[in-house]
């Protein structure tokens, strides 16, 4: 048995924010109907296409183990099926422009007067403020949520994340604000909304850069770079790769870095595994000179220190690396490219990355599910194709015969 068993989702939302959530609910096992506009589905299937008149694989990669249904909405019929369909289900999950909804005249109030144990969840782009009824995409969300402003190096310009912290991140939330207000609604019958902002699941993830802000007021940041010698301004600056964790740490060259863009380890010279560190590199001479042998001795130093760490650093390979400092615990890390994230066995072996085979494109790779669960494990199945299962839901769900379904399709109404 899956752990969501049972759970019938109305998926009206798009794009990559509301997949996100409702392909977690999936993955969990609950029944994903997702609604789609006649003829054209969701805007997705047809962006950054690698294949021509293939759903694209930003469309697959958010939409594995759902139902498709294509609903006219803006027809009288389609607006019926869509009240039968809310009736039936546990969860109602969009990610429309602000007010959308109450516009096709399905407010939160008529909603709950169809059916009152249902959950109505949403992602918008900002809450309740002077930017509520703003559009917002990912790169929007990170500017807006405190990542951009605090990411980069200091004498560069503001930098996007290449992790979708935003779209992701949010869905993310709706996710678990869904599975929370089912746990609630056991004990009190009701349905509830559950409204995810953007802006919020942003700054959410950009906490310590709001711890920063807090410490700036009391003194200099003594952990970014900017000390001892830079200057700070009001606001919490950008660090480049510094840790956000309070323990200093760097991105630093490795062999081959002159033609592998990636041939870079992250080092972090955590106080108590330094003297390993040192060590290591063939500077025990540090651990005997008090200008090195102590945390606040090598702080205002952090520079020179990891540019001694990288021409260690560049004799050897990542990897080579790895396997030196991990056994003495020095927290380290490679950078890893997608190639070598796709290609990595252990991935595949846990399900964090899959293939899929799909009818019109063939196989493919995806993430899988990030959450594993000892008794509801995840099979990944393949996105749906446009409108797949229309039929096969409007028979199940609202128990039409064939010939009515039929009468719908010559209305326009699916």
């Amino acid at each position: 048995m899956k752990a969501l068993e049972g759970v019938r989702v109305l998926d009206m939302t798009h794009v990559q924010s509301g997949p996100t959530g409702t392909q977690l609910l999936a993955w969990f096992g609950a029944d994903v109907i997702k609604v789609e506009r006649p003829g054209s589905g969701d805007a997705t299937r047809g962006q950054l296409r690698d294949i021509p008149e293939v759903d694209s694989l930003y469309f697959t990669m958010l939409n594995h183990n759902k139902r498709s249904i294509t609903l006219n909405t803006k027809s009288q019929k389609g607006q019926e099926i869509f009240s039968e369909l809310i009736e039936s289900c546990d969860v109602l999950a969009e990610n429309f422009a602000p007010g959308a909804l109450d516009r096709m005249g399905f407010s939160w109030q008529r909603i709950q007067e169809i059916n009152p144990r249902i959950i109505y969840a949403s992602v918008k782009g900002f809450g309740p403020g002077p930017y509520q009824d703003c559009k917002v995409y990912e790169n929007v969300a990170q500017c807006t949520g405190g990542e951009a402003s605090t990411t980069g190096f200091d004498d560069g310009p503001p930098t996007i994340t290449g992790a979708q912290i935003g779209d992701s991140g949010t869905g993310l939330n709706m996710a678990l604000g869904i599975v929370t207000a089912l746990f609630q609604r056991e004990k009190t019958g009701r349905g509830q909304r559950v409204e995810c902002a953007m802006q919020d699941g942003v700054l959410n993830l950009c906490r310590v850069k709001l711890r920063d802000q807090q410490r700036l007021s009391r003194g200099p940041l003594t952990e970014y770079p900017q000390y001892p010698n830079g200057e700070f301004g009001d606001a919490t600056p950008r660090a480049g790769n510094a840790s956000g964790g309070g323990q200093p740490g760097w991105v630093v060259k490795c062999r081959g870095w002159e033609s592998d863009p990636n041939s870079y380890i992250y080092v972090i010279a955590q106080a108590a595994s330094f003297e390993h560190l040192a060590c290591a590199i063939g500077r025990e001479d540090w651990l005997e000179d008090p200008e090195w042998n102590t945390p606040k001795a090598r702080l205002p130093k952090l520079g020179q220190m990891f540019d001694e760490i990288e021409k260690w650093t560049t004799t050897l390979t990542k990897f080579e690396i790895m396997a030196i400092l991990n056994p003495l615990d020095v927290p380290c890390g490679p950078v890893l490219s997608m190639k070598e994230l796709a290609d990595e066995p252990s991935l595949r072996a846990t399900g964090t990355v899959v293939e899929v085979d799909h009818p019109a494109r063939g196989k493919y790779l995806t993430v899988g599910n990030p959450i594993k669960l000892s008794e509801s494990a995840t099979t990944v199945t393949r996105s749906p194709l446009l409108g797949e299962h229309t039929d096969e839901i409007l028979r199940e769900i609202l128990g039409l015969a064939n010939d009515q379904i039929a009468a719908m399709r010559s209305e326009g109404a699916v």
